[in-house]
């Protein structure tokens, strides 16, 4: 469906509205324009970063990242999906722990702060406790806390753009400059244009949104992802909040729940075949990876037809079955199965993703680009600090 490198199996396709359709062509319309979130998906959006500038950088071995949610989920789910052509180190700050891995101060290690609005609370904490001096920030261009301590540590600033919310924020500035010092080129993760004009990509994309509106509309809400690739969870973390954030609004929404696969056969699978029909689900796979043998001389008879296999085998044949099952019990599901693990794949998977959820929300009548109750809890923090 997108290219060679994904095999895509759809919900059962239904007539695309009307509606959608305009939705869709608005947003093509609007990668157009250089002030858009959906241009920064594009080759042509410009970065507030100079490429030859990062080059100065990538004398740095270890790489220190601060930032919550969308400022530091992306780069992420790239340093763990195409980690295999990574030679660099990355640590991420994304939480507040109590007892953090402490790196000691290094000439190798460069820091990486990043937030859209400049106050994140959690960012500030975890710079202010575990960087060095090697640092630049990426924020709005505006009053600031973390603008302002940049201006006075006199490090640099990237600008992050205003019109780019942080959940979606992957392929500007805040994903492609992590994956520019890991090694990988930013411009291979730019699949927009050539997706958009593959039919089949567009089919299959509005078929697979007015199919989740169906289901929303049905009570259908819980988004359950069968994950059968561990370096995949970034990934899926980062699709989880684009998703939670962007169209839980007005007493509406789709939740997100991560599986891991097949250890929940063992926990979560009879919920999901015999509790309440509120779940629609996405298998997610990579195929043709390197896999554990089978020790052969220690399978007793009981299990001979074991020998034949490896892990990954056997991870496929229990990915079918579950298929199989599902398809007896009529329970809804889409299948992702990878074939390369490269920036030109994350790219159409991050594409499709965020262009999936901003048509839902438009369907939903719900702004997919806020986050209004989340305000609430920052400035209620804020107030108890006091």
């Amino acid at each position: 469906m997108f290219s060679k490198n994904i095999i895509f199996q759809n919900f059962k396709k239904k007539k695309t509205q009307k509606k959608l359709k305009i939705f869709y062509k608005n947003l093509v319309e609007n990668s157009k324009k250089k002030k858009n979130l959906v241009n920064s998906f594009t080759k042509s959006y410009s970065y507030s970063f100079d490429k030859d500038k990062i080059i100065k950088l990538k004398k740095f071995k270890i790489f220190q990242i601060y930032g919550m949610g969308g400022s530091s989920l992306g780069a992420k789910a790239i340093y763990d999906f195409v980690n295999h052509k990574i030679k660099k180190k990355f640590h991420f700050y994304d939480n507040l722990n109590l007892k953090n891995q402490v790196l000691r101060p290094n000439k190798k290690i460069f820091n990486i702060v990043i937030s859209k609005s400049g106050n994140t609370l959690e960012t500030i904490v975890n710079d202010n406790i575990f960087s060095s001096k090697n640092k630049l920030y990426i924020t709005e261009n505006r009053n600031s806390y973390l603008r302002n301590l940049a201006l006075r540590l006199k490090s640099e600033i990237i600008e992050h753009k205003n019109f780019i919310g942080g959940r979606y924020s992957v392929l500007s500035e805040v994903g492609m400059l992590p994956a520019e010092l890991m090694g990988l080129n930013s411009n291979k993760f730019k699949r927009f244009d050539q997706l958009i004009l593959n039919k089949s990509f567009i089919n299959n994309l509005l078929s697979n949104v007015n199919t989740l509106y169906d289901m929303v509309k049905k009570k259908k809400t819980n988004s359950i992802i069968l994950n059968y690739d561990e370096s995949s969870y970034s990934l899926f973390m980062w699709y989880q909040q684009l998703v939670a954030e962007s169209l839980g609004k007005k007493s509406n929404g789709v939740f997100p729940i991560i599986s891991n696969m097949p250890k929940d056969n063992h926990s979560l699978m009879q919920l999901y075949l015999d509790g309440n029909k509120n779940c629609f689900f996405t298998f997610f796979d990579v195929l043709n990876q390197k896999s554990l043998k089978i020790k052969k001389r220690k399978i007793y008879k009981d299990f001979n037809y074991l020998k034949k296999h490896d892990v990954q085998s056997i991870k496929s044949a229990q990915k079918q079955a579950t298929k199989n099952v599902f398809k007896v019990k009529k329970i809804p599901f889409r299948s992702f199965e990878v074939s390369n693990k490269n920036e030109e794949t994350l790219g159409e998977l991050f594409t499709f993703f965020m262009l999936e959820t901003i048509l839902l929300g438009k369907m939903m009548k719900v702004n997919p680009f806020d986050q209004p109750a989340v305000e609430l809890i920052k400035k209620e923090t804020k107030k108890i600090l006091i």
